[in-house]
């Protein structure tokens, strides 16, 4: 187990690099000038070349970049030019508004997900598995911002039971004098309607991926013989079959949650959610090189960071797993 770690950890450094690398470059070649979104068109030539040297933008993208890498080591991601602030408490400001409603999503769709997929495996070919199966498979193909839209039509704008979007009600938070229960209330009253939405929209990839693992499992020889000792069906379905099944679903939610640090670009947009992803879209439209370059570093290292979680996790599910 440590020789891979060490073999993972250096692969994970090396796929680091050649991703801050592309990033960096990408960023650069695309078509626009930042200096036009930081620079006054008013001020002087003089003036202007000083704030691109102090920027670092007059410098050649190899020198740029080496600059970068040297800075990055040092924990310094760049100062935003859209904001003008360090990169890092932009990015802190957003995220545990995006962990917030996304991981809250993942890991209830995910329960939800595993609990039901167990169940219809096992009762396969009854009208109850058709009926969640075709009521999955119809979630999980649904066009997510077209139905965030619908939902705040129909219970937002018609119904006027939540807010159109947001995340907090502002001259609640402005006024003063409001306790600290009532703005929790009002942060989860802007949770209600985009948590459902992406739970009932999550929850089904979920419980067709446990469905078809339990299928597998359910075909070993150890079920039968659990069976055959006399024991009873929920100690099969759940201690022998659904445990083993569960495997794949590690991977599926370790991801899940590594992306959900990302947050959503469409449904932070639909809801109007300050988190990450919609930080991400704001930081690429407006040449922040810095914010749209840490943000993206930032999520990539979470997620191979999370499939080296779920690598080991595996190994103490399954202890015919070795590396």
């Amino acid at each position: 187990m440590y020789r891979y770690l060490l073999h993972r950890i250096l692969q994970i450094a090396i796929t680091m690099f050649l991703l801050i690398a592309m990033v960096f470059i990408l960023f650069r070649v695309m078509p626009g000038d930042p200096a036009s979104m930081v620079l006054d068109p008013k001020m002087p030539p003089e003036a202007k070349a000083l704030m691109k040297k102090q920027l670092g933008l007059d410098e050649p993208i190899y020198s740029q970049f080496i600059i970068y890498m040297k800075n990055l080591l040092h924990g310094d991601l760049g100062r935003s030019f859209y904001y003008g602030r360090p990169v890092y408490d932009v990015i802190m400001e957003r995220l545990p508004n995006t962990i917030l409603l996304f991981t809250s999503a993942t890991i209830i769709s995910w329960g939800l997900g595993y609990a039901l997929g167990k169940r219809i495996a096992w009762r396969r070919g009854t009208r109850f598995e058709h009926a969640l199966t075709f009521m999955g498979l119809l979630f999980y193909s649904v066009f997510l911002p077209w139905f965030g839209l619908i939902m705040i039509w129909i219970f937002s704008y018609r119904l006027g039971l939540f807010p159109l979007g947001g995340m907090i009600t502002p001259e609640l938070w402005t006024a003063g004098g409001a306790g600290i229960i009532a703005l929790v209330l009002d942060v989860l009253h802007h949770l209600a309607l985009p948590l459902f939405v992406l739970t009932l929209l999550s929850f089904a990839g979920a419980m067709l991926l446990m469905r078809s693992s339990m299928l597998e499992t359910l075909r070993e020889d150890y079920i039968l013989t659990a069976r055959a000792k006399g024991l009873s069906e929920k100690v099969v379905r759940d201690k022998h079959a659904a445990r083993n099944a569960l495997l794949p679903m590690v991977t599926a939610l370790a991801l899940s949650l590594s992306f959900s640090m990302s947050g959503g670009v469409l449904t932070e947009t639909v809801f109007s959610w300050p988190g990450l992803g919609k930080e991400i879209v704001s930081a690429t439209l407006n040449y922040d090189y810095p914010l749209a370059q840490a943000a993206f570093i930032f999520l990539a290292a979470i997620v191979l960071m999370a499939n080296l979680v779920a690598d080991i996790i595996y190994a103490y599910l399954d202890p015919r797993i070795r590396y």
